[in-house]
């Protein structure tokens, strides 16, 4: 398994407060991560420096050997935490968009999806409810043929039955050969799809550990181990 991911010693600062603190951590391939922690622990902060959204005060971070920039733009699909859709447009003209845009998107997948979901390719995004978008996102970002798909809470503001149905979009859509990075803090809806998961807390590592030696070593769940370092 290669290194697909690497941090080293990677801080951000914004005055004097750290965001993300000194943080190293190595990805290989083929893995589901969950990247877990309370709101404001930093999560989205370490998201945007992998994907070169924010520049880190120091450290540095490597994707394929690569800095991110424009090398890296085709090797990550990014799902950000806030909508980010024309809402103006219609389903099939954002198919296009993403198919002129990006040469690894599989249109193909996007409208298997889209009929899985009976979302009309001629239906414009204004009309969608705020869980249908969340699920538009999600096809659009999972239909690239990426190598890291970094979701940053794909299934916060969603009711139950949409959070299973984006959960098994992920297992079902990619590239078994990638990794996929998940921030969330609803760890209990997420865990079982989780290879890995790296807490982090007030923008330091606190763990990164396989999720069968956490239930192995520890005798308990993930959600568990979460709630008493966190102390939620």
């Amino acid at each position: 398994m290669g290194i697909l991911l690497e941090c080293r010693n990677l801080t951000k600062k914004y005055g004097q407060k750290e965001a993300v603190s000194n943080l190293t951590v190595t990805m290989g391939s083929g893995r589901i991560i969950g990247l877990l922690g309370p709101n404001g622990s930093g999560k989205t902060t370490l998201i945007k420096m992998i994907n070169g959204l924010l520049t880190p005060t120091s450290g540095e971070v490597f994707i394929q050997g690569e800095k991110p920039g424009l090398i890296t733009h085709g090797l990550v699909s990014y799902l950000p935490d806030k909508n980010y859709l024309n809402r103006r447009l219609k389903v099939y003209q954002l198919l296009d968009y993403f198919e002129d845009f990006y040469q690894d998107f599989n249109r193909e997948k996007a409208e298997h999806m889209l009929q899985d979901l009976q979302i009309d390719s001629g239906m414009r995004l204004k009309a969608m409810s705020k869980g249908t978008l969340e699920k538009m996102q999600l096809i659009l970002v999972m239909s690239r043929e990426a190598r890291l798909y970094v979701l940053d809470e794909p299934i916060a503001g969603v009711d139950p039955a949409a959070r299973d149905y984006i959960l098994r979009t992920i297992i079902s859509n990619y590239n078994p050969e990638a990794t996929v990075l998940i921030s969330t803090h609803l760890i209990a809806d997420i865990e079982q799809v989780l290879d890995d998961v790296i807490f982090i807390k007030q923008g330091r590592l606190e763990l990164f550990a396989p999720v069968d030696v956490i239930r192995e070593k520890e005798g308990k769940s993930v959600d568990t181990l979460f709630r008493e370092v966190f102390r939620c």
